[in-house]
C-alpha cells in the first residue's frame, strides 16, 4: 500500500455541519405595528428545504403521537426535502384539512415539537413551520384539489358551529361518504379562527381558503343559525338528521364581578377581539362597527387571547398597552413567540400585579384601575405557584380602557333548550373523552364546550376522534358503508 493511500485510509472524515434551526423573515416591529398584516413572511424553498433536512428521520417518530390529528410528519417532511411540496401538502390532508391554519397558530412546541428527538441536545426541527410552508405553496401554485369522493352513505349529519372541532368533524365524515351541513351562529364561518385571533397573526383569506376546500368535499354551511333558539336539537333529528355534532366553542366571556366592572371602557376580550376581527373595526374607512379608542390600555391575563388583544391595542393607536399578571413571567400561559412578539412591539408586563378595583370619572368612564402586588407561594391545582398579595401594595394605574382576558364560559343558550344534555356544574357538555359520546345517543360533542378553553389542535383533535365513532354509529344504523376518501 502507498503512503499516499495509507494517509487516505487513516485520515478522519469532517463531521457533517450541524444546520440550525431556521427563522422565518418577518416584518420589523418598527413597520409591523401600523398595519395588521401578517407578521411573518413564511418560509422561502430555500429555508424550507433546509430546515426540513435537519429532520433525522427517527425510527420511532415521537413528533406522531405528539401530534392531536396524527399527522405523519417524518414523511411530509421528507417530501419537503425532495421538493415535492404538493405530495407534502397531500400527506398532512390525510389527518388535517386545515394545514395552513394549525402551521400558524398551534403550539407546536408544546406538542410535536418538544418530543423531537434533536430537542434533547438541541432546537428540534420546526414542524409547525413547514406545515405552513407546504399548505401555503399549495394554495399559491393553484393545485389544491379535493380527494375523489366516495360513494354516499344516505345519511345526514348536523354540525353545530363552525369552529375547529365542527370543521374537522364535517370534513371528516364528507369523506366517509355522509351529507354533511353545518350550523354556524355568527354570519361568517371558522369560529375563533375568524373572531377570536387577528389578522396579523391568522390572515381571514387563509381561513376562508381552508373552508373553501372543506366546502370542495361537499360541506355545507349554513350561517347566522342559532341552534336553540331558531332550532332546537331535537328539531334537527325531526328534520332527517340522524347524527350531530355539538362545537359551540366556549365564548361567553368570564369576568370577576370587581366593583367599577360595569364602567364604560372595561370589556371583555370576545368583545374587543371580535369587533375588531369578524368585524373589522380595525378598518373604519370601510366597516361600520366602532372600537373604543383608547391611549392607556391594560389587558388583564397572559394567555394567547391577551397577547393578541395587547397586540391589537398597539395597532389600534394606543399611546400604552400594559399586559397585567398576577404571577411572573415563567407561569406566563402565552406562547414563548407570541409574548415575545408584544414585547417587541412595546407591550409592557405589569407582572406579579392583582386588579381589585376600577375608578371611572363624572362621565362613567374607567380612569384608573387600583390594582395590589402579589407575591408567588406554594403550587396551586394548576402546577402553577399560588399568587399572595403583598399587604399594603395597593396602588393606582392610570387607564382608560381595560381588556378582560382572563377566560371564558360556556355559552348556555343550547344546553338550555336540550334538556337531556348532561353538563357539568361548570355549564360545559359532559362526553366521553375518546369518541365525544354525549348522554343522548347520536349527539356527540368536542373542542372547547367540552373541555373549556383550550387550543385549535386540541378541538380538531377531538373533532376526528368523534368523526369516528359517528360514522360507526350511521353505519351501525344500517345503509352503504364507506371507507374514508384517499389520495388528498
Amino acid at each position: 500500500m502507498s503512503e499516499v493511500q495509507t494517509e487516505a485510509t487513516t485520515e478522519k472524515r469532517p463531521k457533517k455541519p450541524r444546520i440550525p434551526r431556521q427563522s422565518m423573515p418577518e416584518q420589523s416591529p418598527e413597520e409591523r405595528i401600523h398595519n395588521f398584516n401578517e407578521v411573518p413572511f413564511g418560509y422561502t424553498e430555500e429555508l424550507a428545504k433546509l430546515e426540513a433536512s435537519r429532520c433525522i428521520q427517527c425510527k420511532k417518530p415521537m413528533c406522531i403521537d405528539g401530534c392531536p390529528v396524527e399527522i405523519d410528519i417524518p414523511a411530509f417532511v421528507q417530501l419537503v426535502v425532495e421538493g415535492d411540496y404538493a405530495a407534502a401538502a397531500r400527506k398532512i390532508k390525510e389527518t388535517n384539512a386545515l394545514p395552513a391554519i394549525c402551521g400558524r397558530v398551534c403550539p407546536q412546541e408544546e406538542q410535536c415539537e418538544v418530543v423531537c428527538v434533536l430537542a434533547k441536545k438541541r432546537e428540534p426541527v420546526a414542524i409547525g413551520r413547514l406545515e405552513r410552508f407546504v399548505a401555503d405553496w399549495e394554495r399559491e401554485h393553484g393545485l389544491v384539489e379535493a380527494p375523489k369522493r366516495p360513494a354516499a352513505t344516505g345519511h345526514r349529519v348536523a354540525v353545530i358551529g363552525a369552529g375547529p372541532a365542527g370543521l374537522t368533524v364535517a370534513g371528516e365524515m364528507a369523506k366517509y361518504g355522509h351529507e354533511v351541513a353545518i350550523l354556524e351562529a355568527l354570519h361568517e364561518p371558522g369560529g375563533v379562527l375568524t373572531y377570536g385571533i387577528p389578522e396579523f397573526r391568522l390572515p381571514k383569506e387563509i381561513v376562508r381558503k381552508e373552508i373553501d376546500y372543506l366546502k370542495s368535499l361537499g360541506v355545507t354551511i349554513e350561517c347566522n343559525v342559532v341552534v336553540g333558539k331558531l332550532v332546537t336539537v331535537d328539531e334537527l333529528f325531526a328534520e332527517g338528521y340522524e347524527a350531530i355534532f355539538i362545537g359551540t366553542g366556549a365564548g361567553a366571556p368570564w369576568f370577576e364581578h370587581l366593583e367599577g366592572e360595569n364602567l364604560s371602557g372595561v370589556l371583555s376580550a370576545n368583545e374587543f377581539l371580535t369587533r375588531s376581527n369578524l368585524m373589522k373595526a380595525f378598518d373604519p374607512e370601510h366597516a361600520d362597527t366602532p372600537i373604543l379608542p383608547a391611549k392607556k390600555v391594560a389587558v388583564l391575563g397572559a394567555g394567547n387571547t391577551a397577547m393578541d388583544a395587547a397586540r391589537t391595542g398597539v395597532r389600534l393607536g394606543a399611546g400604552e398597552v400594559s399586559i397585567v399578571y398576577r404571577r411572573s413571567r415563567t407561569e406566563m400561559p402565552a406562547r414563548i413567540e407570541e409574548i415575545h412578539h408584544a414585547e417587541e412591539e412595546g407591550v409592557k408586563l405589569e407582572l406579579l400585579t392583582k386588579p381589585i378595583r376600577y375608578l371611572g370619572d363624572e362621565r362613567g368612564r374607567v380612569k384608573q384601575m387600583e390594582c395590589i402586588r402579589m407575591e408567588l407561594g406554594e403550587p396551586d391545582d394548576s402546577g402553577r405557584r399560588r399568587p399572595v398579595p403583598v399587604d399594603g401594595s395597593e396602588f393606582l394605574m392610570d387607564v382608560d380602557c381595560v381588556i378582560v382576558a382572563f377566560g371564558t364560559n360556556a355559552n348556555p343558550v343550547l344546553g338550555q333548550s336540550t334538556p337531556n344534555l348532561e353538563l357539568n356544574r361548570w355549564g360545559y357538555i359532559k362526553a366521553d373523552e375518546e369518541n365525544g359520546q354525549t348522554s343522548i345517543p347520536g349527539v356527540y360533542a368536542g373542542g372547547d364546550i367540552v373541555t373549556g378553553a383550550a387550543t385549535v389542535i386540541l378541538a380538531m383533535g377531538a373533532g376526528r376522534k368523534a368523526a369516528k365513532a359517528m360514522h360507526e354509529y350511521l353505519m351501525s344504523l344500517g345503509g352503504e358503508g364507506s371507507q374514508p376518501a384517499s389520495g388528498e
